[in-house]
């Protein structure tokens, strides 16, 4: 069954805005400290989230190559954001936790952000960016795991060209 053209156009035009979405992230991302790029941010992130962790999860939740993951453990770690400790189960492996330093970071970062936005957004009402969260949760749970998705589809079936 053939989707109709207004549908196909209202994708089409999805397409666009999400792929324009670049701006806003790259924008965010001039909020952050000099010495804390958005990816150092992302793996204080996860590790504040889902607590200490080997490096091969980091490099799954992050979805990157272990090489990429371990250039962005040691910026971190040489700033003192993280520890690696022995892993007490598996001595050859390490297990990565947030220090005092690193969860100081992130509350200043968590500050920055809605500042941000705040900045951005302040001819916004409370109920649209309500909604824009709403829709922005939705639109990732219709995704589901990504990560997961991408070893499983063709690169034929994932990549569809974005109109910018």
């Amino acid at each position: 069954m053939e989707e109709p053209v207004a549908a196909r156009s209202q994708y089409e035009e999805l397409a666009r805005q999400l792929s324009a979405i670049g701006a806003v992230k790259r924008e965010m991302g001039r909020m952050l400290p000099q010495d804390c790029p958005p990816a150092s941010a992302g793996v204080l992130t996860l590790l504040d989230r889902h607590g200490e962790m080997r490096m091969s999860q980091l490099a799954e939740l992050l979805a990157i190559d272990m090489s990429v993951t371990s250039r962005h453990v040691a910026h971190v770690a040489e700033r003192g954001w993280i520890e690696r400790k022995p892993d007490p189960v598996d001595k050859r492996s390490r297990l990565l936790r947030l220090t005092p330093s690193g969860r100081e970071l992130l509350a200043e970062l968590a500050e920055r952000y809605t500042q941000t936005l705040a900045r951005y957004l302040d001819d916004w009402t409370d109920t649209d960016v309500g909604h824009l969260v709403e829709l922005l949760a939705r639109l990732r749970t219709s995704f589901g795991d990504c990560r997961i998705r991408a070893h499983h589809d063709s690169p034929a079936t994932t990549r569809t060209p974005a109109a910018g």
